[in-house]
């Protein structure tokens, strides 16, 4: 578990089975609702998204940010990973912590919030679920974390692109780095 911008987060081999099941079963959240991934970097797509569609490269300006971009996945991503859609949300995060810690993993991460499903997320060690602490591994406490929005998550696998979540980069950012505001 680590500090992200505004919450804590729940993080594990994106590319193991046997991890992101474990993080499903932490939090208690349905199998058929996708975890996104967190890369240190625009190279380290590649590693879970094949390929990048044309429409969809000026947004990849808005990292390190609030912004989970969601592709088309590539053959190797676990299906519990997906939800069995195929598709996977990558973002790069702005929290130095976060982005160490994918750093220094040196491949993606689960990056979803470290609460149990359909509660809220914390912004404190503290007010997480007793379960969740005692079933992770690790706990980097960062204190009292800024809390609010979750990120903003775009459907970049068709076009026009569709905001799935309105989140911490707001619509007009989007539309102004695409300059033709295809955003539904």
């Amino acid at each position: 578990m680590f500090p992200t911008a505004g919450l804590y987060g729940l993080g594990a081999d994106a590319l193991c089975e046997e991890a992101v099941r474990r993080v499903f079963a932490i939090k208690r959240r349905p199998l058929d609702q996708p975890l996104l991934v967190l890369l240190s970097g625009i190279e380290d797509m590649k590693t879970v998204v094949p390929a990048v569609p044309d429409y969809a490269e000026p947004l990849l300006r808005l990292w390190p940010g609030g912004i989970t971009l969601v592709f088309r996945g590539g053959d190797c991503l676990p299906a519990a990973l997906t939800g069995g859609t195929g598709n996977i949300g990558v973002r790069m995060p702005a929290h130095p912590v976060a982005r160490a810690l994918v750093e220094r993993f040196g491949g993606p991460i689960t990056g979803t919030s470290a609460n149990l499903s359909g509660y809220p997320a914390a912004a404190r060690v503290t007010d997480l679920a007793p379960d969740i602490r005692r079933r992770v591994d690790l706990v980097v406490d960062a204190g009292v974390l800024a809390g609010g929005t979750g990120s903003t998550i775009l459907d970049a696998t068709c076009w026009p692109m569709k905001v799935l979540r309105e989140g911490a980069v707001s619509r007009r950012a989007i539309e102004g780095v695409l300059k033709n505001g295809s955003c539904k």
